[in-house]
């Protein structure tokens, strides 16, 4: 098994996990945003906030919450996977 087919293993078990456990993942994404803004005193607050909801909108994806599916996306975006 080469590098390529370990790294394409380990992010399908990870999205798995996030499959189960989205909830809990946005939860600590929320958290670490929180820790981050409070130990740099608000001075990055807007850049900590845009992060925390690109990290989140990734795991909606991941968790179909958005209700999209493979086929609705563009093709470029399947032959990636």
């Amino acid at each position: 098994m080469g590098l390529f087919d370990k790294v394409k293993n380990l992010t399908g078990k990870a999205g798995d996990l996030v499959k189960e456990h989205g909830d809990k993942v946005e939860d600590g994404i929320d958290k670490i945003a929180d820790l981050a803004d409070k130990k740099t005193g608000g001075k990055h607050a807007d850049k900590i906030e845009k992060g925390s909801e690109k990290a989140k909108d990734l795991v909606d994806k991941l968790t179909d919450k958005t209700g999209k599916t493979e086929e609705d996306l563009p093709e470029e975006d399947t032959e990636k996977k």
